[in-house]
């Protein structure tokens, strides 16, 4: 997310006479105020990648469960020192097959927690999107949010280990999210890459999210429920640190 309304990974495995390419849709829900590229030409083939796994092998990983919504009573805490000028983030993959031009576009959490290298998340295609990309310094941390599916919601984290640099895919005919007007000698979009961290016991439904948005709730101000069609958006240290209480009193009752 790979772009990621949300689209997107590397390799191909044949899928009843169509293409399937684990590379992640990141531009799920992006703003539709921001301009986005020509819908991309029929996809070939693309480079090969490791087979996907169906598990998550990392170690200390939890099961996805079921789970009624819980709202924590503390309050939101503030920003550790040691975390210095670290920024937060939430970007969006969609983790159900989704087909552009005969490319599906799925790409989950275990996906990414199944790469042995950092993974590139490209195919972002809105300026503000883009915008939040090439902010992001080498060890930010991001939550990955499973986005245009029957459960949406934060599922885990991530860290950016590669800052910014151009989005090549943008430039291949063949690519889910071409876009015939960014050049090699000027290129218009970006890629991070980033690494799995973890995966939440019981995912941070879109439900629930909202009720903690509310008006005088701790995530009144978060961007991700402001501009909801924004793939990738800022996440505040507040946010964060409260979000990430959220997930563990989750999974203590799970």
């Amino acid at each position: 997310m790979t772009a990621k309304k949300p689209a997107e990974n590397r390799g191909e495995v044949k899928l009843a006479g169509k293409k399937r390419v684990s590379r992640p849709n990141r531009r799920a829900e992006e703003d539709q105020s921001e301009p986005v590229s020509e819908p991309p030409a029929k996809k070939g083939r693309l480079s090969k990648r490791q087979p996907e796994t169906s598990t998550n092998k990392k170690s200390g990983e939890l099961k996805t469960q079921g789970g009624d919504a819980i709202v924590p009573s503390y309050s939101v805490a503030t920003n550790s020192k040691d975390e210095g000028e670290k920024n937060y983030w939430l970007m969006k993959a969609e983790p159900e097959s989704r087909f552009e031009n005969d490319v599906d576009v799925k790409f989950s959490i275990d996906d990414l927690a199944a790469r042995s290298e950092p993974e590139p998340w490209d195919g972002i295609r809105a300026y503000a999107a883009r915008n939040n990309l090439r902010a992001m310094k080498k060890g930010d941390l991001a939550f990955f949010y499973h986005s245009n599916c029957k459960e949406p919601g934060i599922v885990g984290t991530m860290e950016v280990v590669q800052e910014h640099s151009p989005d090549l895919s943008a430039h291949d005919p063949k690519a889910p999210y071409y876009d015939p007007k960014s050049k090699p000698s000027d290129p218009k979009w970006s890629v991070v890459h980033v690494k799995f961290r973890s995966k939440f016991a019981v995912p941070i439904g879109l439900k629930e999210l909202r009720e903690m948005g509310a008006a005088g709730k701790p995530l009144e101000n978060m961007q991700m429920l402001k501009q909801s069609r924004l793939s990738v958006s800022k996440v505040s240290a507040a946010e964060w640190e409260y979000l990430m209480g959220v997930a563990e009193e989750k999974a203590s009752k799970a």
